[in-house]
């Protein structure tokens, strides 16, 4: 289902993802001790919606299935237990 992408740049935003403007608007993940990731995605300047095949895609590159990534943007899934799952990934040390 298709999401406004203003309302997944805030949940980015909410979890530690920092915006960067380019071609595109890129969220980098800052670990809570302020670290950049390597974890990061985008979104377009010119799309007011986000639709699933782009929230798959943002999915993976946040590593989370897309369940999970809803969550994220909805907030069940808080940024610590994000953390958590990213070290569980060995993405984070």
């Amino acid at each position: 289902m298709p999401r406004d992408r203003r309302d997944v740049e805030a949940g980015l935003a909410a979890k530690g993802f920092q915006q960067r403007d380019g071609d595109h608007r890129f969220f980098i993940y800052h670990t809570l001790q302020g670290r950049k990731s390597q974890v990061f995605t985008k979104t377009s300047h010119h799309d007011k919606q986000v639709d699933d095949g782009l929230l798959s895609q943002m999915s993976k590159q946040c590593r989370l299935s897309k369940k999970l990534f809803g969550a994220l943007l909805d907030c069940p899934l808080d940024r610590e237990s994000y953390e958590a799952e990213l070290r569980k990934l060995g993405i984070l040390v």
